[in-house]
């Protein structure tokens, strides 16, 4: 499926309302979800998108508008738990009829647990990136990990069916540009470690599916142990659908005997085999999420919601600023 996207949300963050966020390969230009976005839309927070029938008159089958409010947070109830491994899990939030998250790409929401307070007195939030597509109706889906430290990501593994949690978004982080008119780079490098593929899979389930998407992407996906994968069969599947424009390396810490890809880290020489050079320009993007270790590592550190300077790996091999981005 293809998207044509409104070109306030690419110039401005604040103009960010919509996102499709595909799972299928493209279909024909008569089926193009076209969004609507009109400026008094954008001052109310809301969004949404028509998708057109294969008919002789094409008239809009149905109209989606989003669930969510970039502006305050929104109740939404959990419907299901989904284990996937010993300590994460998938958590789907049931959503309205007729609405959608519709977030744009790339883009995550914030999750507060009202229950619990910080030295302030005031209740706890993170971000987190869906991995439900953008456009699925009635449900809004997380792949969270339980940390022992973390103090929201333990709240939510704490709850039921029937309860709710308070979301507020999009939070707008990098606006993926190419649609089906343009390809913005020739190679896209994609650095992950632990939770940190949920942006890098909403990219790929966007951009892949677009029919005349010709960015070939490279995934170096780190973890510590292989049952530490975290979406590994949607990944395959995706390498899998398109072989010529995605490559994924798993990197795993703690290998067992049958282990056959790389171990340790996320080295410099690694990322010189599998990632596109510096020397392709504006052409080539390297996008790095993990944990901060990890990503001061292989790009400096951020400064809170900023980039921060580059450094580590990716600067020594001579990338620039403009060819890095930290989620």
């Amino acid at each position: 499926m293809s998207f044509i996207r409104a070109a306030t949300l690419a110039r401005s963050a604040a103009n960010i309302t919509t996102r499709l966020y595909a799972t299928e390969a493209g279909a024909p230009k008569s089926r193009l979800p076209l969004y609507l976005v009109g400026a008094g839309l954008v001052a109310a927070g809301t969004y949404g998108y028509v998708t057109f029938a294969k008919t002789d008159q094409e008239k809009p089958k149905k109209v989606l508008t989003s669930a969510l409010d970039p502006q305050n947070f929104v109740d939404v109830k959990l419907k299901r738990v989904e284990p996937y491994n010993h300590n994460t899990a998938s958590f789907v939030f049931e959503l309205p009829e007729g609405q959608a998250s519709l977030l744009p790409i790339a883009s995550c929401v914030v999750l507060k647990a009202e229950n619990l307070k910080d030295a302030n007195g005031k209740p706890m939030a993170r971000p987190y990136t869906p991995v439900s597509p953008s456009d699925a109706e009635g449900e809004l889906t997380f792949l969270i990990k339980r940390y022992d430290n973390g103090n929201v990501s333990k709240y939510i593994h704490s709850l039921a069916p029937g309860d709710t949690l308070a979301v507020k978004g999009p939070l707008p982080k990098w606006t993926w540009k190419s649609d089906y008119l343009t390809n913005e780079f020739d190679e896209v490098g994609l650095i992950a470690g632990g939770t940190g593929i949920t942006p890098m899979y909403q990219i790929l389930q966007h951009a892949l599916a677009e029919k005349d998407n010709k960015t070939k992407f490279k995934l170096l996906f780190a973890n510590v142990t292989e049952g530490d994968i975290l979406m590994r069969e949607q990944l395959d599947a995706m390498k899998q659908k398109y072989p010529e424009k995605l490559d994924v390396v798993y990197v795993v810490d703690k290998p067992t005997g049958k282990w056959k890809g790389p171990t340790g880290y996320i080295t410099p020489d690694l990322i010189k085999q599998y990632i596109a050079p510096p020397s392709l320009g504006e052409k080539v993007k390297v996008f790095v999420c993990g944990p901060p270790p990890q990503v001061a590592a292989l790009a400096g550190k951020k400064a809170g919601m900023k980039q921060g300077e580059l450094g580590g790996a990716l600067k020594e091999l001579g990338y620039t600023e403009d060819q890095v981005y930290k989620f």
